[in-house]
C-alpha cells in the first residue's frame, strides 16, 4: 500500500491500532471521533435504536438535530470563526448550532457519489482565496467496511478494497503535492472500528430460549453482535432478565457460553456505556466472531462483522497522521478515538467543548503547543 505507507512514514501511527468506543458500530464511532464523546453522552449508542420516551427510531439517514447531542468539531471550527466543510462525515449532514450543512461547504450524504469525485470536491477547496479555504475538511468512505461485511476480512476481496483506498488515498496526496502544501497540511487518517470474521458454526439462536422465554424481533432495537432488548411493557424486565440467565446456563442453548447477558445497570463499568436513557434495558454482549440469530432457518454465510466489545483486539481502528505538528516516524501507544476532536482542536488553535477525551492528549503526540480544551472527567 504505497500511499499508506507514504503518509505513515511521513508522520505518525498508533500502534497496535486505534481504540474504538463501545459498541463498535458504524454511527457511535465517527461521531465519538466528531464530538470527543463517548455514545452514552453523543447519543448515538447505535446504527439503529429506539427513544424510550415516545417510541421514535433513529436509523441511518436521519438528521433531526435532537438525536444528535454534543457539538461535533465542524460546528466547533465554525464557532471560532473559521471554515469548515465536510463530505460524508456521519453527522455532518445535520444542521445544528453553529452549524448549516449547505453546498458549497457540506455534502449531504450519496452513496452513490463515486470516490473520485468525492475526493475532487476535496481538492477544490483548496484552490478557493485564502479567507474562504476551510481550516477543517472531513471525508468519508465506505471501504473497505462494505467489502468486509459481505466477504470478511481475511478474503482476497477485501486485499482489492483495501487497494482501491490506498489509491484514492494516493489522488488526494498527489492533489495536495501537486498544490505544493502536502507538507504544510496536517492530515488525519482514520477508520472507526476493526472487523472480524464470522461463520455458520459460531452463532446462536433464540429459537433455543423458547422454553422460558419467546423472544421476538420487535423486542430488539439490535440483535447481533450488540444485543439489545426492550420487552414490551407488560412483562417485567428484572423477570425477561432471569428468564434469559437461565436459558444460559441450563446447557440447553447451543454456544450459550459465548453470549453475557446484563441489566443495563450491571455493565462493565469500563465500555461507558450505561448512563444514556436511550440504552436498552437488557444488553446482550455477543464474544468474538459469534453472532445471534432468531432462528436456524435464517440463511447465512460465512462474512464479517464488528459491534464487539471494544477491548478486542480485533475491533482496534488505523490512525495514521502527517502535517507540520506530527513526527516523522513516530509510533504512538494505543488511546481512545475520543482524543482526536481535542487533537483536531489543538492542531486547529481553537478552543474546544467540553468533551470525555483528555486536556492534556494533544500535547502527548504534538510538537509543542498550547492547548486550551477544556474536558468532562468520566
Amino acid at each position: 500500500m504505497p500511499n499508506l505507507e507514504r503518509l505513515r512514514s511521513s508522520g505518525c501511527e498508533c500502534i497496535p491500532g486505534m481504540s474504538p468506543v463501545y459498541p463498535t458500530l458504524t454511527f457511535p464511532n465517527h461521531y465519538s471521533i466528531a464530538t470527543g464523546l463517548y455514545p452514552a453522552w453523543h447519543g448515538i449508542i447505535a446504527n439503529k435504536f429506539r427513544d424510550p420516551k415516545n417510541g421514535e427510531k433513529f436509523k441511518p439517514g436521519v438528521i433531526d438535530p435532537k438525536w444528535w447531542l454534543g457539538e461535533p468539531i465542524w460546528e466547533t471550527v465554525v464557532k471560532n470563526g473559521l471554515v469548515a466543510a465536510t463530505v460524508f462525515w456521519p453527522g455532518s449532514d445535520v444542521s445544528k448550532g453553529a452549524w448549516n450543512c449547505s453546498l458549497p461547504l457540506c455534502y449531504s450524504y450519496n452513496s452513490s457519489m463515486p470516490y473520485e469525485e468525492r475526493i475532487d470536491a476535496v481538492l477544490k477547496f483548496f484552490d478557493l482565496p485564502d479567507e474562504d479555504m476551510p481550516s477543517f475538511i472531513s471525508l468519508y468512505l465506505e471501504e473497505p467496511d462494505h467489502t468486509g461485511h459481505y466477504f470478511g476480512p481475511d478474503d482476497p476481496h477485501i486485499d482489492a478494497a483495501i487497494t482501491f483506498v490506498d489509491q484514492m488515498l494516493g489522488k488526494v496526496l498527489d492533489g495536495l503535492d501537486e498544490r505544493g502544501i502536502f507538507e504544510d497540511v496536517s492530515i488525519i487518517f482514520v477508520s472507526d472500528h476493526g472487523m472480524v470474521g464470522t461463520c455458520d458454526t459460531k452463532s446462536l439462536y433464540f429459537e433455543d430460549f423458547r422454553p422460558w422465554l419467546n423472544i421476538s424481533a420487535e423486542w430488539a432495537d439490535t440483535l447481533t453482535p450488540i444485543f439489545s432488548l426492550w420487552p414490551p411493557d407488560e412483562l417485567d424486565v428484572v423477570e425477561v432478565y432471569q428468564r434469559l440467565a437461565t436459558a444460559l446456563s441450563s446447557g440447553m442453548v447451543e454456544n450459550a457460553e459465548f453470549l453475557e447477558v446484563y441489566l443495563k445497570e450491571d455493565l462493565p463499568s469500563r465500555l461507558l456505556y450505561s448512563s444514556s436513557e436511550r440504552v436498552q434495558p437488557i444488553i446482550g454482549i455477543v464474544a468474538e466472531g459469534y453472532t445471534l440469530e432468531l432462528n436456524r432457518t435464517v440463511n447465512k454465510k460465512c462474512g464479517g462483522a464488528h459491534g464487539y466489545d471494544n477491548a478486542l483486539l480485533s475491533m482496534r481502528a488505523t490512525f495514521i497522521a502527517h502535517g507540520p505538528q506530527f513526527g516523522r516516524g513516530q509510533k504512538l501507544p494505543n488511546f481512545n478515538n475520543v482524543e482526536i476532536y481535542n487533537l483536531i482542536a489543538s492542531i486547529l488553535g481553537i478552543e474546544g467543548a467540553p468533551n470525555n477525551g483528555s486536556s492534556s492528549f494533544a500535547e502527548t503526540i504534538l510538537l509543542p503547543e498550547v492547548s486550551t480544551i477544556s474536558f468532562i472527567r468520566d
